[in-house]
């Protein structure tokens, strides 16, 4: 078990940016459907849509920090082979399983799948 901290190359895409980002996205299409109540759901999951549809065709590159035995790993990885990993799915300090093949990075995710990183940087 390894403990884990997402940290995507493009700060905009953390977790907690993500969430601020569809936070005031859900905000926007509130005032601009004439700020009709009752709606926070559906405009929340639209607000979601299309940041992660805008997150996707950045086509950025993206990463995940981890750190294990006190070493710092940053693992690159792109969205087209994540298989639908998203920033957010481990909490920040988590245990997860880590294994590491060369230049390889496996990080263990809650539905079972890896995703594979390549490693960039190491450091500590």
């Amino acid at each position: 078990m390894k403990s884990d901290q997402e940290s995507p190359a493009n700060p905009s895409t953390s977790g907690q940016g993500v969430q601020e980002a569809i936070r005031r996205r859900a905000e926007e299409i509130y005032l601009r459907n004439g700020g009709v109540p009752g709606k926070d759901i559906e405009n929340w999951e639209q607000a979601e849509r299309e940041i992660h549809e805008e997150m996707d065709a950045s086509g950025g590159r993206k990463a995940i920090v981890v750190i294990v035995d006190g070493v710092q790993y940053v693992g690159e990885y792109s969205a087209d082979s994540a298989g639908g990993y998203v920033p957010g799915e481990f909490s920040s300090g988590a245990p997860i399983p880590v294994r590491f093949v060369g230049e390889r990075m496996f990080v263990k995710r809650p539905n079972g799948t890896e995703l594979e990183t390549t490693i960039v940087k190491k450091s500590g």
